[in-house]
């Protein structure tokens, strides 16, 4: 701080018993060095140093005291830890102790201007840098999301009871982390890599920034390979591929989350690490699908990251970053992860609440101006890395929800426009009974075909120009009641589309049954079956293949081809079935 009536700079020495006169003038001596000018020192006791003194410069504080020398010694350990790639931990530490000195080391202290609602205004933290953690004197951690020109605005982690204006606060110089490793598989963690499953404590095999800088164009390579679903309207239509970034939307109540849960559950033993980030949602949700997760032997290859509607903003508005974070780790190793956003409209809605917390400017919907960047930033961490780099992935399928349907509301637009595509689920489709309620017309992937296996795009063949010729003529012929026989056998053959596009939770189909049930529906074997019974047909046929034909359906996994003579087979099998079960799937 300046003395204005003097306009010289003033240091206080904060000390157990008083220096003498040579250790006074050691220390004038070192002001005079550092700051170029005279400077008042005024002597304070204290005796909770316990032992040594502090020496306090404006907002500098240099720290002489027990409590200093061990955290320098701490830090200059974790350092050399940190470079150390062997396990002999013993001679690291000796020589870390032979080889120790005290350095006049300064940090920055500012003071509590205000605190409310998890943001602390902090006054004399003049360097500080966005995103820079902040540790105050009661051990709790925040971050920088604010600089004004006198002050600083900081988010907080944990429970702000216990400070209050006047607290001190301390520059720590690293920015926002969490703990990564092969360890947290299985874990259900918080937004701090914490564990809140009531399990033992995660060892961590490092540090990973939550803000990390999107992979640039080099280090990216096309995506080239399927991420597949298990859901044959996803799979068939609007694929997935690794290193893709697909959006899931729709209204509320709409299978949005048991489309992720499938996709992740479908990942089982195919070697890809599933990260699912629960944003605002209800503790009981998070806990139920951790569950289902446990049911069916998944967990062993994912970790939940979970801030739940009861947790701060602040928490919420972190998560979806520490989530990514954790699949970065996975990703750089060369794995393959795919990482589910549960959902980024709760997220945008946090982050808005805490901006205008922060007295930042509202724009359009109260969203701040930067709320674009809030989800392109960690959208564009998802990629698929050369091979220079590994070769891993992270495949991104974000969920947002949308209000009455609208898709060109503020956030849903956003989204759209960052990802490379969407799955659109309709509410009236859900209540017809369509499950997953994937609207085709809406719905798009724009680089999913590209990774697409030969045989199941070969099968697709006109299976979404079908569809939607059916949905249009639907809509002109369901005030007719006199239809000619043409367009009754149209309505017919798509009503039968749509039934074995119907799929119950937990029953993901694989490669070779898609591309079977495919071929067959675009064969018309499906037209000759009553549309009541088409999903029966359809599961009777694939035990019949599974089966009597195990040497077809091997051959279609491992080549990924699907051949003309294969196709034929196929059709030919199926209407051999169909017409020994004549009596039990008659047409009507």
């Amino acid at each position: 701080m300046t003395d204005t009536k003097q306009s010289r700079l003033t240091a206080t020495l904060l000390c157990v018993t008083p220096p003498d006169e040579h250790q006074e003038q050691g220390i004038r001596a070192f002001l005079q060095k550092k700051y170029g000018e005279d400077v008042t020192l005024t002597i304070q006791q204290d005796s909770s140093l316990k032992s040594g003194f502090q020496l306090h410069v404006g907002s500098e504080v240099y720290d002489w005291s027990a409590k200093g020398r061990m955290e320098q010694f701490r830090q200059q350990v974790e350092q050399l830890v940190a470079k150390n790639t062997r396990k002999d931990i013993i001679p690291l530490l000796r020589s870390s102790i032979d080889e120790f000195r005290l350095l006049a080391k300064s940090s920055e202290v500012g003071t509590v201007k205000s605190i409310g609602d998890g943001i602390a205004v902090v006054e004399g933290l003049e360097h500080a840098a966005y995103g820079e953690i902040l540790m105050f004197d009661n051990g709790i951690k925040g971050m920088v999301q604010d600089l004004r020109r006198n002050e600083t605005g900081c988010i907080l982690f944990d429970n702000a009871d216990d400070i209050s204006a006047g607290s001190k606060v301390a520059r720590t110089g690293k920015t926002a982390g969490v703990p990564v490793g092969d360890a947290f598989l299985g874990r259900v963690v918080d937004a701090l890599g914490r564990p809140i499953d009531g399990g033992d404590a995660i060892p961590a095999d490092g540090y990973r920034p939550v803000e990390e800088p999107a992979p640039g164009i080099i280090d990216r390579q096309s995506v080239d390979t399927p991420m597949e679903t298990g859901l044959l309207s996803i799979d068939a239509m609007f694929p997935i591929g690794r290193g893709q970034r697909e959006l899931i939307i729709g209204d509320r109540q709409t299978g949005k989350t048991a489309i992720a849960l499938d996709a992740m559950l479908n990942q089982k033993g195919k070697n890809v690490i599933c990260v699912y980030v629960a944003i605002g949602q209800k503790a009981s949700s998070v806990a139920q699908l951790v569950e289902n997760l446990r049911k069916r032997d998944a967990m062993d290859y994912c970790v939940v990251v979970s801030a739940t509607a009861g947790e701060a903003d602040t928490m919420q508005y972190i998560a979806p970053y520490a989530g990514c974070a954790m699949a970065e780790y996975y990703m750089h190793k060369g794995r393959d992860v795919l990482i589910v956003y549960d959902d980024l409209s709760k997220h945008a809605i946090a982050y808005r609440a805490m901006s205008l917390l922060l007295e930042r400017a509202p724009g359009r919907e109260a969203y701040p101006g930067d709320v674009f960047y809030l989800h392109s930033r960690l959208l564009e961490r998802s990629a698929h890395l050369s091979d220079k780099l590994g070769g891993g992935s992270m495949t991104a399928l974000p969920i947002v929800e949308t209000q009455a349907g609208d898709v060109s509301a503020y956030i849903p637009t956003n989204i759209i426009s960052i990802t490379d595509g969407q799955i659109f689920l309709e509410s009236d489709l859900f209540f017809a009974g369509q499950r997953p309620a994937v609207n085709v017309g809406l719905s798009v992937s724009r680089v999913g075909g590209a990774a697409q296996t030969k045989a199941t795009k070969k099968a697709t063949g006109s299976l979404r120009l079908d569809l939607a010729q059916y949905r249009e003529m639907e809509v002109f012929t369901q005030f007719s009641s006199d239809l000619d026989d043409s367009t009754k056998e149209q309505l017919h053959y798509g009503q039968g589309l749509m039934r074995i596009l119907r799929q119950k939770q937990y029953h993901p189909l694989s490669m070779h049954q898609q591309v079977i049930v495919l071929v067959c529906a675009m064969g018309h074997v499906l037209s000759k079956v009553a549309v009541k019974d088409v999903t029966d047909f359809r599961d009777a046929l694939l035990d019949h293949f599974e089966q009597e034909h195990s040497d077809l359906c091997r051959s279609l996994e491992d080549e990924k081809v699907l051949t003309d003579d294969m196709k034929q087979e196929i059709l030919r099998i199926a209407e051999a079935f169909r017409t020994a079960n004549a009596e039990r799937f008659r047409k009507e």
